[in-house]
């Protein structure tokens, strides 16, 4: 009798104690890797993992980065990285393919390129925004070297999720996908919002699930007033994301911020008025006012409009070209050298004064591919041309080196 008394008094506790042990249990279940229903094609998470980042901790207001190349040539990956750690800079973005990561077939792991650049990067202790996205021909309904979507969203999970685990606490934010407001990067398909807010989903959610510490960041979108079959502009793609539900998944809005013909301080309003600064664009003035870098302000105010005004921007690529040549598209709004180097050092001095503290990372482009050629547009968009052993740098690699940066 005296037995079962006690284990009468004991029993509520031993029930209390199943109870979490099987929750606990549950939880393990729900993160580690990933894991296909039956009934689903893509792992499924009823609710979005709440994020665990504090970006105030990540990046300061504004923080540095350059766009870099650094997969396939080490002597060269070690060259740039130490200008981009001697210019004060803190961040590098870099690609890292799924078809060179993934290569041949699902589960094809090839580590050593990334690998190697990853020690690389720390030797120099930089952070780091991984660009995921880059399709094998396996993952989709499109010829190499073509971008588009994977057929199924469960084999972009498994990369990301790879990724992610293998990196876990070194890689420190990750971008999903790259501008998927063109067709040409999204299998010559229409943009659509909805199909990239799917991606964005399955992709934080793979990223959380290894690292939730790890910044989740929206594609960087393309500049354009185009809106039809080939581009969607950007204000109106990312105010179709936060229709959709896409908020949730992603810690902080990518944003592209060409200046184009316009110094950085331009208001965007006066440049969407001026013929010269348009090239002539017929689109409305709403949609012309993505022609200079302060075009950011209008992504910030839809942000804010949509509730989401707790997160950051991170401005993924930012720039002007130097392009010489006349049969060039980019040749109408080519600036001088000179122009170059002023403009990116006030962009970070206009950003400092006016955008504390929603802006983060401000990446710009390029040190450049040591691929790239004369006949490459990109090289002229770039701070470090592409030449090796000998160095050719611009003069607004000097001048962003020389400015002062806002403490870490």
């Amino acid at each position: 009798m005296r037995l079962i008394k006690i284990l009468n008094r004991l029993l509520p506790n031993i029930i209390i104690i199943s109870s979490y042990l099987l929750i606990f249990l549950s939880a393990l279940l729900t993160i580690k890797g990933p894991i296909v229903q039956a009934e689903s094609p893509v792992r499924s998470i009823v609710k979005p993992i709440p994020s665990m980042v504090n970006l105030n901790k990540v990046m300061s207001s504004p923080d540095y980065g350059m766009h870099v190349f650094l997969y396939w040539r080490k002597e060269v990956a070690d060259r740039d990285l130490k200008l981009v750690e001697e210019a004060g800079f803190r961040w590098v973005k870099q690609e890292f393919p799924w078809r060179e990561i993934e290569r041949k077939n699902k589960g094809d792991w090839q580590w050593e390129n990334s690998d190697r650049l990853m020690s690389q990067i720390e030797m120099h202790q930089l952070k780091i925004i991984a660009r995921l996205g880059s399709q094998p021909i396996w993952a989709a309904d499109a010829e190499m070297p073509a971008i588009a979507p994977p057929k199924n969203l469960q084999d972009f999970y498994d990369y990301v999720f790879a990724v992610a685990s293998r990196y876990k606490g070194r890689i420190q934010a990750y971008q999903i996908w790259n501008e998927p407001n063109l067709a040409r990067e999204w299998g010559e398909k229409p943009p659509s919002p909805t199909e990239y807010v799917a991606l964005l989903k399955v992709g934080y959610q793979a990223v959380k699930a290894a690292d939730p510490n790890a910044v989740v960041i929206s594609a960087g979108l393309a500049p354009t007033t185009r809106h039809d079959a080939q581009a969607m502009p950007d204000i109106y793609f990312i105010q179709g994301m936060y229709d959709v539900g896409g908020a949730p998944y992603f810690d902080a809005l990518g944003v592209n911020a060409a200046g184009f013909k316009s110094p950085p301080e331009i208001e965007p309003s006066v440049v969407a008025n001026d013929p010269l600064l348009t090239n002539g664009d017929m689109a409305s003035p709403e949609l012309r006012r993505v022609y200079c870098f302060r075009h950011v302000e209008d992504v910030r105010e839809l942000m804010v409009g949509n509730g989401d005004a707790a997160k950051k921007i991170v401005i993924l690529e930012f720039g002007w070209t130097v392009e010489p040549r006349p049969e060039s598209p980019y040749y109408w709004h080519a600036v001088s050298r000179q122009e170059q180097a002023k403009y990116f050092k006030d962009a970070y001095s206009y950003a400092t004064e006016h955008w504390q503290p929603w802006i983060g990372v401000m990446n710009l482009i390029y040190v450049a591919n040591p691929d790239w050629t004369r006949d490459n547009e990109e090289t002229y968009w770039s701070i470090i041309y592409p030449f090796y052993p000998e160095l050719r740098a611009a003069p607004a690699y000097y001048n962003v080196k020389s400015m002062s940066k806002v403490p870490e």
